[in-house]
């Protein structure tokens, strides 16, 4: 059986359905990256074998194999060092990022310009990935805790609209998209280039969707991230409504999403579900929510 090695230093946000988790080594004199992923067994769900579904186990490493971004404008991937397989999974090393404190309008700058990235037609690029969320939030019963919130209301017109939002963003131009551009995982910078981390959910989406996700995380508020995701897009990709669209629908179903996780895992316990906002594990997630609700009035007067 696969295990890191003595000494490694376990990095944190490098678990998930797929990863056993991400280490920081030493390879000679480099700073090194180790993320392991596990091969999908038979009790597993059937997304992680899907080669479209945003949670497709091995994209990460597919992406290091086959070198497809490395020259796409604006995010790039740190160097590949070696990527092994073996029957239970794939080990996939790579060079170390400095953190450079990455300016939020020169990520969204970057990801603008990555979204007009020519990606070859590969079968394993994600697709649909708003969509395959909220299936999987369809599955646990959609927003019922958010139905016991102030937010109840609003919830529930967006949640009864949802197919509509989503065949609009289908509708959209379908561009490039990381598809995981958190702060976190736009760490580096090479001259005018974001050096990205963590591509497991790379493929293409609506104009916007990168933004939208980046947006929830983001320091910035949406309106100058806008306007820089635009300065970066190439001319003639999409219109500024229609990126808008993109990344508020992305953004604000997302946050509702997320919040209504983080509430249904306290809403259980003793007391009152109003007295459990301020949970650690909580209140990031309302203030995320709270954040996108200007983009909350813009879709509903849509």
């Amino acid at each position: 059986m696969w295990q890191p090695e003595p000494g490694w230093h376990p990095l944190p946000g490098g678990s998930g359905a797929s990863t056993v988790g991400a280490w920081r080594a030493v390879r000679g004199d480099q700073p090194v990256v180790v993320k392991r992923l596990a091969a999908p067994v038979d009790d597993d769900p059937p997304e992680l074998s899907d080669p479209h579904h945003f949670a497709y186990w091995r994209r990460d490493a597919d992406v290091a194999g086959a070198l497809v971004v490395d020259r796409a404008p604006g995010l790039r991937p740190p160097a590949v060092c070696d990527v092994e397989e073996d029957p239970d999974g794939i080990t996939l090393v790579r060079e170390w990022v400095e953190d450079a404190a990455v300016n939020g309008l020169f990520a969204a700058h970057a990801m603008g310009r990555f979204a007009g990235a020519d990606l070859p037609d590969l079968p394993w690029l994600a697709r649909d990935q708003l969509r395959d969320r909220l299936r999987r939030t369809e599955r646990r019963g959609g927003w019922p805790t958010l139905a016991r919130t102030t937010v109840a209301d609003v919830a529930d017109h967006l949640w009864r609209r949802r197919v509509v939002f989503l065949d609009a963003v289908d509708a959209l131009p379908q561009v490039a998209q990381h598809g995981d551009p958190t702060p976190a995982n736009l760490p580096g910078r090479a001259g005018d280039e974001v050096v990205a981390i963590d591509w497991g959910s790379l493929g293409r989406g609506a104009v916007g969707a990168d933004l939208g996700y980046y947006a929830l995380s983001a320091r910035e508020e949406f309106e100058p991230l806008l306007d820089a995701y635009l300065l970066g897009l190439p001319a003639g990709v999409a219109t500024r409504d229609q990126a808008a669209l993109g990344a508020r629908v992305t953004a604000v179903f997302t946050a509702l999403s997320r919040a209504e996780w983080a509430l249904a895992r306290v809403a259980g316990g003793e007391g009152a579900l109003a007295g459990k906002y301020r949970h650690p594990a909580v209140a990031p997630h309302l203030r995320a929510l709270q954040r996108q609700f200007p983009l909350v009035e813009a879709l509903l007067q849509h």
